[in-house]
């Protein structure tokens, strides 16, 4: 018997007793989910305006953006100007896409979209100017409790958002906007 079989022989007879994987809670620290959610978006160079009805949000979009900007609107009572396209080179000249949330995380701003309510994986980094209408009830304290919320299975694609485009050279030149969306807004809907 070469060494090598020995070695490897001994490593095989060697088997410790399985330890139990450890059962993780993840306790969430006291805070006000939605103010911290708030604090976060804009340390990450999105903007946040709180409304109490949709009507708000469609009047500060037509406000901000105008009516003749080509608008993908994806929740439909915002906006007239529905664009429906499953085609990504038409979504190129898109200005202002508008996306309903599903789940924000107030430890970083993070904000998890999936393609049902995208339409298109492009649109929300295709788009200009990025629209995002979250319910409050639907900000959790951390990522983890993100996670548990979600069902990547069943929704095929998704992401976690984050303000808009970023990206930085080595010279430290921080550029928004060059690979996705120059703004973020998320429109925090209280219920």
């Amino acid at each position: 018997m070469s060494s090598r079989e020995k070695i490897l022989g001994d490593i095989k007879k060697n088997k410790p007793p399985l330890a139990p994987l450890p059962q993780w809670t993840w306790d969430s620290p006291v805070m006000d989910a939605a103010q911290n959610f708030i604090i976060a978006i804009k340390n990450v160079s999105g903007k946040v305006v709180e409304i109490s009805n949709i009507a708000e949000a469609r009047e500060n979009i037509l406000n901000t953006h105008g009516e003749q900007q080509r608008i993908v609107d994806r929740i439909s009572s915002i906006t007239s100007q529905d664009i429906e396209s499953e085609d990504a080179l038409s979504l190129e000249k898109i200005e202002v896409g508008i996306i309903e949330g599903q789940v924000g995380v107030a430890e970083n701003g993070a904000i998890w979209v999936d393609q049902a309510n995208t339409g298109h994986r492009a649109l929300p980094f295709i788009c200009q100017h990025l629209c995002i209408v979250l319910e409050t009830s639907r900000i959790v304290p951390t990522m983890h409790e993100a996670y548990s919320l979600i069902n990547v299975k069943k929704e095929g694609f998704g992401t976690f958002i984050a303000g808009p485009s970023k990206t930085a050279d080595i010279e430290q030149a921080l550029v928004i906007g060059a690979h996705g969306p120059r703004s973020l807004t998320v429109f925090l809907l209280k219920n």
